[in-house]
């Protein structure tokens, strides 16, 4: 009796295996579309794992990764009591946040824009000049603001001498900065950001609309019962998605903009970190704050998620 037992569990798995292979097999192009990205993380993202080990060694490159001797969490506390700690997170809270707050409903009424827009001509325009500035690097990007800013013969300085006014140098200005990276950043990206909602607003049933005209409702009660309700699942993910990078506040544009002169409110924690740790060669010292920045993040997006599930009924797990 017992060996028959056994023999039907090893047929009943030999026939799971087999119509796994028959399912594989059937839509193998699809598991090849998902081998390549596969790689790409394997390769890219958890093979570098055993790197972070980094972050609790005094790393030297002549011993390498596993010869360097351990020093714990003596690089984290370095990092944590450096006399630019505060003001380092301060400002990538603060220019991480304030995207959020811009770019995030910019793109959400752009797409909400786009999608009511009945002229094709027009939706493809406006689509077409919204996307384009997600293409050009931040090195071409300070070239134009350069030449909108400029103290001396900048375009936007030009308006304000034409009204009486005296002309500011916006890039070295540490009140005015600030706005330059919140405002930049949300033309750079806003009709990039907007993809992903325009997407979302076409899987509307259009039949929802129909009924809601024909019992008279506006443009804008369309919009406030019908759109914006049908695509916060897709808000609330994209929100969740963004609190996980709060702690990268855009090194690439950073970089580019800022000066000594306004360190006090441009420094954000990459900014530091290279100097730092590359510049340097702390090594350690880097690898100990890519790691921090990577579990905080962490902690945010699973403690948003449960406020979401919590709250909305919608999570993105």
């Amino acid at each position: 009796m017992k060996n028959e037992q056994t023999t039907a569990v090893a047929a009943g798995k030999t026939k799971q295996r087999s119509k796994l292979y028959r399912e594989v097999v059937r839509h193998r192009s699809v598991y090849l579309l998902a081998l390549l990205p596969l790689i790409y993380y394997i390769i890219f993202k958890y093979v570098p794992i055993w790197n972070a080990q980094i972050a609790f060694r005094d790393f030297k490159a002549v011993q390498g990764v596993v010869g360097s001797p351990w020093i714990g969490l003596e690089n984290f506390k370095e990092f944590f009591n450096s006399f630019y700690f505060w003001s380092l997170l301060r400002n990538t809270v603060m220019y991480s946040v304030g995207k959020l707050l811009i770019s995030l409903p910019l793109s959400i009424i752009l797409a909400i824009a786009i999608y009511e827009c009945t002229r094709p001509v027009l939706r493809k325009v406006v689509q077409t000049l919204a996307y384009l500035p997600h293409f050009l690097s931040w090195v071409i990007m300070y070239g134009i603001l350069l030449t909108l800013l400029a103290p001396g013969d900048g375009v936007f300085n030009d308006v304000i001498k034409l009204f009486g006014g005296t002309s500011i140098d916006f890039l070295s200005n540490t009140k005015a900065f600030p706005w330059v990276v919140l405002f930049s950043d949300a033309w750079k990206e806003m009709g990039w950001s907007a993809i992903i909602f325009i997407a979302a607003l076409m899987g509307i049933d259009v039949s929802l609309f129909e009924a809601v005209m024909v019992e008279g409702a506006s443009s804008w009660q369309r919009v406030r019962y019908i759109t914006l309700p049908s695509i916060l699942p897709v808000i609330v993910t994209v929100l969740i998605l963004k609190l996980g990078t709060i702690l990268d506040a855009g090194f690439n544009q950073i970089f580019m903009l800022y000066s000594p002169q306004v360190y006090s409110v441009a420094d954000i924690i990459d900014t530091w970190v290279y100097r730092q740790g590359l510049l340097e060669f702390k090594f350690g010292l880097a690898t100990a704050v890519g790691l921090f920045k990577g579990v905080f993040g962490m902690i945010l997006v699973l403690f948003a998620n449960w406020i979401s599930k919590k709250a909305t009924d919608s999570a993105l797990f």
